[in-house]
């Protein structure tokens, strides 16, 4: 496997949990996306890896839900690590601010969360989302700009 792809293991790994929320699941159809990523060798060596890899992914966690997985995944459960070097206050103002975020995301349409997950979680361009996405780098730019407006008023912004 390519250094570049082992560097977006864990960012597959998150964009699917992303959408299926649920630890086991996303590591089954992660280790799916790579596998049916390498079994398919005539796209390897062209395009976009990275939006290509993400494609199949996406079509993955589509078909997981189509299978009936969706009962399943219905609660999010995330996964908190009690080992804090900076103290218990800090620790939790941090995680009070993740709760807070996470619930003024979760407020957000499912495409916009899926674009502000892809570009600030993932740290993907505006052109590899409209790749995975099937949308134009206008209207990923749009629909991201909206997110965030919206996500600054939730969180009491201007």
């Amino acid at each position: 496997m390519s250094e570049e792809l082992k560097d977006h293991y864990e960012k597959v790994y998150r964009y699917c949990y992303f959408r299926v929320h649920d630890r086991y699941t996303a590591e089954d159809l992660t280790q799916e996306a790579f596998l049916r990523y390498f079994a398919q060798n005539t796209y390897i060596h062209r395009g976009k890896k990275l939006a290509y890899l993400y494609t199949i992914a996406h079509n993955l966690c589509v078909d997981y839900y189509r299978k009936g997985g969706a009962a399943a995944a219905q609660e999010f459960t995330e996964e908190v690590s009690l080992t804090c070097r900076d103290g218990w206050e800090e620790w939790t103002s941090r995680l009070e601010d993740r709760v807070i975020l996470k619930a003024a995301v979760d407020s957000l349409p499912k495409e916009q969360q899926e674009i502000i997950m892809l570009r600030y979680a993932n740290e993907l361009s505006v052109g590899e989302i409209a790749k995975i996405c099937g949308l134009s780098r206008f209207a990923v730019y749009r629909r991201e700009k909206e997110a965030l407006r919206r996500l600054c008023k939730s969180l009491g912004g201007d």
